[in-house]
């Protein structure tokens, strides 16, 4: 998958379809690129397809579309993270395609998902997602969705992004190389917009951490802000790898001074 950027920049949530069902051609890359995804703690995300239909499935905030794609993931340690990482890169490929996505995570009716996800004892169906052609203009009620969470803007690069140590807030003027990775994360959706991550930046590595959001309730089997922090490695990854930054992923805490908590670390080598 090329111009990594340019897919993140361009994608938004998409709720509102214009019927058309996919085309066998795109169907059939969209399943070819979902059994290639891998993230870096060696997860295995399955993906499966899905008609509204056939499973009486059921999203109130989507229109125009009867298609679905589930991920389902052993329910173990970093399974979260994981699977943010992994559904983030079916969902550029997707954008790539012109396809529309927009994460559900508790806007359905999660028991039917589950059960066409046909989930084992030791399996979560974090998320989903509708996919179909976005309609050229946006149903009211998907607008009013926007605009309550303000989906269009974002937080500062000062406020997300750190130099050494979270003493000093990073400008992209001093961002150096890691400029457009970081950049790419600033942009990365997250659930309810709250952009959860942070990450201290030093000339060799970059430490990200996660910055819980009040009133978000979590547990081993769904953690949306885990969620969130894998869409936001899956950012930094694909766009640093794409300008040629040789990075390793790594799990090394570097016990800095912080309220937030340590998720991950990127260095080069």
């Amino acid at each position: 998958m090329n111009n990594i950027t340019e897919h993140i920049r361009n994608r938004r949530s998409v709720r509102t379809f214009d019927g058309r069902e996919l085309s066998k051609a795109d169907k059939e890359k969209l399943s070819s690129f979902a059994q290639t995804i891998d993230n870096p703690y060696k997860i295995s995300v399955d993906f499966k397809f899905m008609n509204a239909k056939e499973y009486g499935l059921n999203c109130p905030v989507t229109v125009g579309t009867d298609l679905f794609v589930g991920g389902k993931i052993k329910c173990t340690e970093n399974a979260s993270v994981a699977f943010g990482y992994s559904f983030e890169m079916f969902v550029l490929y997707a954008q790539s395609l012109g396809i529309g996505t927009t994460w559900l995570g508790g806007t359905m009716n999660r028991s039917a998902f589950e059960d066409a996800m046909e989930l084992e004892a030791d399996e979560i169906m974090p998320c989903a997602s509708p996919l179909g052609y976005p309609a050229k203009k946006m149903s009211i009620r998907e607008s009013m969705m926007r605009k309550g969470v303000k989906a269009d803007e974002r937080l500062p690069f000062e406020e997300l992004f750190f130099d050494d140590s979270f003493d000093k807030p990073l400008s992209k003027e001093n961002a150096g190389k890691w400029v457009e990775s970081l950049e790419m994360v600033r942009l990365a959706p997250s659930a309810v917009n709250k952009q959860p991550w942070r990450v201290v930046a030093t000339d060799n590595a970059v430490h990200f951490y996660l910055k819980r959001s009040k009133g978000f309730s979590y547990n081993e089997k769904l953690d949306m802000q885990m969620i969130d922090m894998g869409i936001a490695l899956c950012h930094f990854d694909l766009t640093a790898k794409e300008n040629n930054l040789n990075i390793v992923f790594e799990q090394n805490d570097p016990k800095l001074e912080t309220d937030t908590e340590y998720i991950a670390s990127y260095r080069l080598v």
